[in-house]
């Protein structure tokens, strides 16, 4: 059996992946320099919004969940003992 870890799991491989995604990202919000987006209401026109709001609603959904995990988890014997 090999010793070599996998490639996702490489420190190497990971501090690529971030960089690439960083630059998805940035390439994603400079592409609303060239492209004309129609802003229904004054805010969403503002340079970088749709990434701004993507992040902080996907943070808020985060948040709730927790939230949300602690009104209705059970206790790990909810469904009796282990056997």
């Amino acid at each position: 059996m090999s010793t070599e870890k996998h490639w996702l799991v490489r420190p190497e491989t990971i501090k690529l992946l971030w960089r690439v995604f960083i630059a998805v990202l940035a390439l994603t919000v400079a592409a609303e320099l060239v492209v004309h987006l129609h802003p229904h209401f004054g805010f969403d026109g503002w340079f970088g919004f749709h990434a701004w709001y993507g992040f902080l609603t996907c943070a808020a959904m985060i948040v709730f969940a927790k939230g949300l995990g602690l009104l209705i988890k059970r206790p790990d014997t909810y469904y009796g003992e282990d056997r």
